[in-house]
């Protein structure tokens, strides 16, 4: 079995530790607990009769107040670009993130999932995504509360990993 690396990555708040807990155990928790460096957990999905080990790094969000170690990122198979429907501000924290992963470790396989899906109504960001766009990368829109498209979501990105 062939097991790949993906980060999480996105500012503060955005959905990161529920998508990988909506994936993981199939549950939500509506508490927010925030995640202080980066938490490993660990899966294994279906890829057309395969199996794929995953190690999921939950990496604390990225504000004024926390920058990401550019370490956490090395050895990644793709990266999850997390961004909270709600709030335009995770859209450029999202965009610099990438940047910097790519300057890092180049190019590698990535997917966006504009998270928070359940809250449409409430969502702030449709304005700002030209540039993820214009990148051409897959986007998912997520509600780790509901589950839509976060197996999905997953999914794409396991299968440009393994096609990279």
């Amino acid at each position: 079995m062939m097991t790949k690396k993906i980060c999480m990555l996105g500012g503060y708040s955005v959905g990161k530790t529920s998508l990988v807990r909506r994936l993981v155990t199939g549950s939500f928790d509506e508490t927010y607990q925030t995640t202080v460096g980066v938490q490993v957990k660990k899966t294994t999905v279906d890829l057309a009769g395969e199996t794929v080990g995953l190690m999921l790094w939950d990496i604390a969000g990225e504000d004024k107040f926390f920058r990401v170690p550019d370490a956490y990122f090395r050895g990644s198979s793709g990266y999850l670009l997390v961004m909270d429907g709600t709030r335009k501000v995770t859209v450029d924290q999202a965009l610099e993130l990438h940047e910097r992963v790519h300057k890092v470790i180049g190019e590698i396989p990535i997917v966006v999932a504009l998270n928070k899906f359940d809250l449409e109504d409430d969502w702030d960001i449709e304005d700002s995504l030209t540039p993820v766009v214009e990148k051409g990368w897959p986007v998912f829109r997520t509600s780790a509360k509901t589950g839509d498209a976060v197996s999905e979501a997953f999914h794409e990105l396991v299968r440009a990993m393994v096609a990279h």
